[in-house]
């Protein structure tokens, strides 16, 4: 990951790209123009759940290779408040946010890459950008 930027990504991002979704080349050049990724351990339990489903179990560990894991030290009871206060997400969605607000509090535009509308529509109420 060569570039600059960094950026959040969740589990409907990184699915895409490995299943080679409609749209998934323009993914991987966002991703590969990133200096580094940031998830939260969740992304590996759902990334994992769909690859066993689907059979290529042997195949993600490349795609979280990249992925640096955010490990917070206590609840995050405040960064979900704050999601909620701008609309409903279903718990997972919630909590990628979530995580991200406690790793950028103040995220002025870093890149938050999902491919769930609800969840970036809430991701911009935040100060979150989506992918261009």
């Amino acid at each position: 990951m060569p570039g600059g930027e960094i950026a959040y990504v969740d589990t409907s991002f990184l699915v895409a790209l490995a299943f080679k979704e409609p749209g998934w080349q323009a993914l991987q050049r966002r991703l590969r123009g990133l200096r580094r990724v940031f998830s939260s351990t969740l992304l590996e339990a759902e990334f994992l759940a769909v690859a066993r489903r689907e059979g290529m179990l042997e195949r993600a560990p490349a795609f979280l290779r990249p992925v640096s894991w955010i490990l917070p030290d206590r609840r995050l009871g405040p960064e979900i408040t704050r999601v909620l206060e701008h609309g409903y997400l279903r718990g997972g969605d919630l909590h990628h946010l979530a995580t991200a607000l406690f790793l950028f509090p103040r995220p002025q535009g870093l890149p938050f890459l999902t491919l769930d509308q609800a969840q970036a529509t809430l991701a911009a109420a935040l100060g979150f950008a989506g992918i261009p």
